[in-house]
């Protein structure tokens, strides 16, 4: 794993990612298709297409993409009516911007093969300098964060003029590192006290595979499927105390439907319904209802988690090719955030409530073997309002009541520069 490991440095640089556009998921990959609201499974344009749907890198042609995200996030919470000192409104942005890298490399083999790699990540990252539960003589700074990078070599062929299907290997390596949580490290509240809390950066590996369809219906109609199962990692064993399940952090099941048309021969509509199955993993999946009950502890099998519903992600993308070397896109994406409002007590270190997604985008050929890619991608802020969130009453049983606001926005702008060999 130590190779993979260096590969995953080498795309994300800073460890502390703040991505959080449909869970932890970004809403798409590749600045063409960010462009685009993140739809693609349909409508591949570059290297990046494994991360989508691999079965439209046999359509990408020979190329090399090198793609950098400045990202940046606002997020915080607010508690209030808190008996124990807690109330107050904090922003968890420690630091606000990022890079986030991302890569691709695609070669054909012959008209109707290719192998190829894609480079990309997700994560979530919040950073309290203010702890929400310091009276509770929590440190600071507080927070989570979590970065996840995956290394996607793929294979993808044609099966007649038609019809494409491929497989993308995905070699994933995770880490999380947690602050601020003392209270709770103790045999009263988890199952594996010393393990809760402050242990530094922890990492966590697994393999997993992604299958993807391409149909060409019509010279003017495609249809795109792709499936990723449920990827087994590593446990986070120096947060065994922390995640429920012993330190367990799969890669969730999702799956993604996408559909193209091109009205006219310079403009192309795609879609993508993509579905994010939080709730097969334990420490997404689980809710809180039972935190800080004795028979139900932090780091049991069924401890609590973030209480994280499914996600279903509609993106809705134009492409128009406006001169010979100059393409315009524009998109939106949108979906259900997947937190509850009885449910933002622990995700005060995790606010992922962002819903509605706006982009443009736009590609200049800059020659005949090179591109230039820009996308900017404006997140609505997004807020849940808690409803029954905090237990009343005084520790171990309670937390003092009141409830827990949650709020984040984000926007993104990106540049890419694409080669064909």
């Amino acid at each position: 794993m130590s190779r993979l490991r260096a590969a995953a440095a080498c795309v994300l640089l800073a460890p502390s990612l703040a991505l959080a556009t449909a869970g932890y998921f970004q809403h798409g990959y590749g600045l063409k298709a960010k462009g685009m609201g993140g739809a693609g499974a349909a409508f591949p344009q570059d290297a990046l297409a494994a991360a989508t749907n691999p079965a439209g890198m046999v359509e990408a042609g020979n190329r090399l993409d090198l793609g950098l995200d400045w990202f940046e996030a606002d997020r915080g919470s607010a508690i209030r009516g808190n008996t124990l000192g807690l109330s107050g409104e904090r922003d968890a942005n420690g630091r606000k911007a990022f890079p986030v890298p991302e890569a691709g490399l695609n070669r054909m083999l012959g008209a109707d093969r290719s192998i190829g790699v894609s480079i990309y990540g997700n994560g979530g990252m919040t950073r309290y300098s203010d702890n929400p539960l310091a009276a509770l003589n929590g440190s600071s700074p507080a927070g989570m964060e979590f970065v996840q990078a995956i290394v996607a070599p793929s294979y993808a062929m044609k099966l007649g003029e038609r019809h494409s299907v491929a497989i993308a290997l995905n070699f994933v390596y995770q880490e999380l590192v947690a602050r601020g949580f003392e209270h709770f490290d103790d045999a009263q509240f988890s199952l594996h006290p010393g393990f809760v809390t402050n242990r530094g950066r922890d990492g966590s590996h697994g393999i997993g595979v992604r299958l993807g369809w391409l149909g060409r219906m019509t010279p003017r109609l495609a249809l795109g499927a792709a499936w990723q199962p449920r990827i087994r990692m590593s446990r986070f064993e120096s947060y065994k105390g922390l995640l429920a399940d012993g330190g367990n952090f799969d890669v969730p099941e999702n799956y993604v439907l996408g559909i193209a048309f091109e009205p006219a021969r310079a403009l192309a509509v795609a879609a993508d319904l993509q579905r994010i199955v939080y709730s097969g993993v334990r420490s997404l999946g689980n809710r809180a209802d039972c935190f800080l009950s004795v028979a139900c502890p932090l780091g049991a099998p069924d401890g609590p988690g973030s209480g994280w519903r499914d996600a279903t992600v509609l993106k809705l993308g134009i492409s128009w090719a406006a001169a010979p070397a100059l393409t315009l896109r524009a998109g939106l994406a949108r979906l259900r955030q997947p937190i509850d409002p009885d449910q933002t007590l622990l995700n005060v270190f995790a606010p992922a409530v962002t819903g509605k997604h706006l982009s443009l985008g736009a590609t200049l050929r800059l020659d005949a073997a090179t591109e230039l890619t820009l996308a900017y991608t404006h997140v609505l802020e997004g807020t849940v309002r808690g409803a029954g969130s905090i237990p009343a009453g005084n520790p171990p049983g309670g937390v003092g009541g009141g409830e827990a606001d949650l709020r984040m926005k984000q926007r993104a702008l990106g540049i890419a520069l694409g080669f064909r060999m």
